[in-house]
């Protein structure tokens, strides 16, 4: 039986609360540095290189929010790991990039697969309760659904977040007490790997470190990147917008009657005017999974819930390269799923989530106001 993502509460200073989620997470956390350690060694990366790239990042993390270093220096302390290795847990989609691009790479990289991932939002004017939904499926490598868990943070300076995230990191997707949502999803273009950016999960983050929506969109514009990376920001009152972000440029894809779904392809025409699209063909199925979401969605305008979201998300159009994918080979030769299907509504802070929710339809329920988690019938 699959099991729930557990649930850890996080308070006090960056570096207090880094201690706790390290103490609590530790088995998690471990098996997650093995993981991309085990996957970036088999193309002939020791230790040693890997957490040189991993410590480049660190001044420009330094730069962007402080904070973040002394929060992951709490998390290695706690779960008594080297610093460089929770890094490379928050910078793992850069690093495992670098270890793709070296020349040093003895043979070609299995751990550079891309994240698969189709996020949806409903704007409260198509909902039948008049709630704005905020959902993905997550498509990673199948073992992250042993490394996953859910932090409810108690900012001391800022809105509380809850968040899921592979243990180790900072954010991946969820909301905030100021009604900010946030899920991302994978992009490719001839402009990545030019300069070292920010680490995009920080970059979540920020997003949910946000008291105003205004901010978070700011920083989806203005921090530079590494690689290319597609970002949907939502509040709760009735904004959603789509940010397709190269390293160097951020272009807008906005609702389309009151509805965003997005895959791995760039929609943006000013954006493919611009760059080139070279992610394709390590995600073919993305070009009908927005598609079957979409379609799924209009026939039931006017119905329109979390339940009609969660039933898009279980699309099995194409099995097994769905919208909702079993584990599976990749075209790198990994084992590949949903990892994890997340629905949001973020006026009452709630976030429930299956872990491989092809084979596994059991929801579990957290919720940003307290209490623990709690099973939801499919």
């Amino acid at each position: 039986m699959t099991e729930p993502f557990p649930l850890i509460e996080l308070h006090g200073s960056p570096e207090a609360r880094g201690r706790l989620y390290g103490q609590q997470a530790a088995a998690r956390i471990h098996r997650s540095i093995g993981h991309y350690a085990a996957q970036l060694s088999a193309s002939g990366h020791g230790a040693e290189r890997v957490r040189g790239w991993a410590r480049s990042f660190v001044p420009r993390i330094e730069e962007f929010d402080a904070d973040f270093v002394a929060e992951m220096r709490g998390i290695a302390a706690g779960a008594n790991v080297p610093f460089e290795d929770i890094v490379l847990i928050n910078a793992r989609t850069e690093v495992l990039q670098l270890g793709k691009r070296s020349a040093a790479a003895a043979v070609p990289s299995p751990a550079a697969d891309p994240d698969g991932c189709t996020g949806v939002v409903l704007l409260p004017d198509v909902t039948r309760d008049g709630l704005l939904v905020h959902a993905q499926n997550w498509d990673w490598k199948s073992e992250c659904a042993e490394t996953g868990v859910v932090l409810r943070i108690r900012e001391e300076n800022g809105p509380d977040i809850l968040t899921f995230v592979e243990a180790g990191g900072l954010a991946r997707a969820g909301l905030n007490s100021a009604g900010i949502a946030v899920t991302a999803n994978y992009l490719e273009s001839d402009r990545d790997y030019r300069q070292l950016g920010v680490p995009l999960a920080l970059l979540r983050r920020k997003f949910l470190k946000s008291e105003y929506l205004a901010m978070a969109m700011r920083a989806a514009y203005v921090t530079p990147k590494s690689g290319s990376n597609n970002i949907i920001l939502s509040h709760t009152d009735g904004v959603a917008l789509d940010f397709e972000c190269a390293p160097d440029e951020t272009f807008l894809v906005h609702p389309e009657n009151g509805i965003i779904v997005h895959a791995n392809h760039w929609q943006s025409p000013v954006a493919l005017s611009k760059l080139k699209d070279t992610g394709i063909a390590n995600t073919p199925d993305s070009l009908y999974r927005d598609m079957r979401v979409r379609s799924l969605l209009e026939a039931r305008r006017g119905q329109l819930d979390m339940t009609a979201v969660r039933d898009a998300l279980f699309d099995d159009f194409q099995h097994p390269w769905a919208v909702c994918r079993p584990p599976r080979l990749s075209l790198g030769g990994n084992l590949s799923a949903t990892v994890a299907m997340l629905l949001m509504q973020p006026q009452k802070g709630v976030l429930e989530i299956a872990p491989l929710p092809a084979i596994n339809r059991n929801f579990t329920r957290y919720t940003l106001e307290g209490g623990a988690a709690q099973a939801v019938a499919a």
